[in-house]
């Protein structure tokens, strides 16, 4: 567990040196409370010292990291039982199930490429493939991963419990040269085969799943595994119901976090798959608002999609900040210079719903999104974020008055008491008043367009 600025200042010299580029040594241990300075920086203090706050200060869940060098996946690293308690850091992992016995493989990965979405100005996707070595054959996995490699560049889980299965899938990776540029996970070691497993995920460096049915049964093998030296390990306790899933996910968290229980600080895999859909939906939501790093599904049809991304995309944005997206003007359709603009502030459910019921419309529009620190249009209103002279000061600034061969500017019905003093900032502008609510858009934007003409 991380220590405390204070805890840190104890162990520290003390002499107030400045060779760490800090003004006092209080104000260092400070810095590397919060993770903005290292220990290292201090000349002064002994190795054991070094070592005993790099020991204390690492996480109480290990970070993992896989997947491509150039877009690394982090999972683990967690802080907090509950999200308002400080936020949850790394997102889950969706993973799509493709087995080697699949005959439309490259179907399957173009699949997994095609289910990006944007929502809220971030883009959301599934994001690995977890090859399953159906067949228990050694040469169809092989094969079935030279098809996915040979169709796309994306992070990999090598699900199998075959020693030579998971050799030969990393060596193709080696012989490739992928595994320089693309970290794989090795599922899995169980109590069968975990010397080999261990030797082979030492010999690759690669993060390595141990598996076994329940906490204790895990925690033994997880204690065997790092025995050998492998650091870069994931859970998976064999959940068969939502149940035991819940259980299984919170006493591994509590027992990492409050008993500080080492061998259970890794990230927790989870296999939602089931043979509803709706029971399969449902189980990866309790993986993910209940402490899950990796998810694997049985399928990824896009309405699902919707839910899982929306439902992640929330739980881990930080509670005490409001989401929100980036200032900008965002064109909407095919926008030109005779389309509509339209301003609000830039609270992500705003920008979401008013952007969507443009696109409803079918009018070309012109969007701009004022800072207003992820609030909505009468709070930053209330709050003197919203105000003429901040309307008028990011128009004139966005170079929209050069883009535009007309000068008239929409703004949200709640705020229509700002017409005349934005009109007196923008004088070659005229300001209409838009709807109250984004679901009433679409109308108003067709009439609009109808008068204009």
């Amino acid at each position: 567990m991380a220590l405390t600025g204070i805890e840190i200042f104890k162990l520290l010299p003390k002499i107030n040196c400045k060779k760490c580029g800090f003004p006092t040594c209080l104000a260092f241990a400070m810095k590397v409370a919060q993770g903005q300075a290292n220990i290292e920086q201090c000349p002064e203090a002994s190795d054991e010292v070094k070592a005993k706050l790099k020991e204390a200060s690492s996480p109480a869940i290990r970070g993992v990291v896989f997947g491509l060098k150039n877009k690394p996946i982090k999972i683990g690293e967690e802080q907090c039982l509950f999200r308002h308690e400080k936020k949850f850091f790394n997102p889950p992992v969706l993973t799509r199930r493709i087995k080697d016995i699949d005959e439309n493989i490259e179907e399957l990965v173009e699949e997994v490429l095609n289910s990006q979405i944007e929502r809220v100005g971030e883009f959301l996707k599934i994001d690995a493939i977890f090859l399953e070595n159906k067949s228990s054959d050694v040469e169809k996995f092989t094969t079935a991963l030279q098809k996915i490699i040979n169709k796309a560049e994306i992070p990999v889980i090598l699900g199998t419990f075959n020693p030579d299965a998971a050799k030969s899938a990393l060596n193709l990776l080696k012989n490739n040269e992928i595994l320089t540029k693309n970290r794989p996970i090795l599922f899995a070691a169980n109590e069968d085969n975990i010397a080999q497993m261990t030797q082979i995920a030492k010999q690759y460096n690669i993060p390595l799943v141990i598996t076994a049915k329940g906490i204790e049964k895990v925690i033994s093998l997880i204690d065997k595994a790092s025995a050998q030296g492998i650091e870069d390990l994931l859970i998976d306790t064999q959940p068969k119901t939502a149940g035991e899933l819940m259980r299984d996910n919170t006493l591994i968290r509590r027992a990492a976090l409050k008993k500080k229980v080492k061998s259970a600080g890794y990230p927790i895999i989870t296999f939602a798959m089931r043979d509803s859909e709706f029971y399969e939906t449902v189980t990866a939501s309790l993986a993910i608002l209940k402490y899950s790093s990796i998810i694997v599904l049985n399928s990824t049809p896009k309405w699902k999609n919707l839910i899982l991304f929306t439902l992640k995309q929330n739980i881990y944005s930080d509670p005490q900040v409001p989401m929100q997206v980036k200032q900008d003007i965002y064109r909407v359709g095919e926008a030109d210079d005779m389309s509509p603009i339209i301003i609000t502030t830039n609270f992500a459910l705003t920008y979401f719903l008013v952007k969507g019921e443009i696109e409803n419309s079918k009018i070309p529009t012109w969007l701009g999104i004022m800072d207003c620190d992820g609030l909505s249009v009468l709070t930053a209103w209330a709050a003197g974020k919203f105000s003429a002279g901040k309307i008028a000061q990011f128009i004139k600034e966005s170079g929209m008055e050069e883009k535009l061969t007309h000068k008239e500017l929409i703004i949200p019905g709640y705020v229509a008491m700002l017409k005349g003093a934005i009109e007196d900032k923008l004088p070659q502008w005229r300001v209409v008043i838009g709807p109250k609510e984004a679901s009433a858009l679409p109308a108003f934007l067709r009439n609009y367009m109808r008068n204009r003409r």
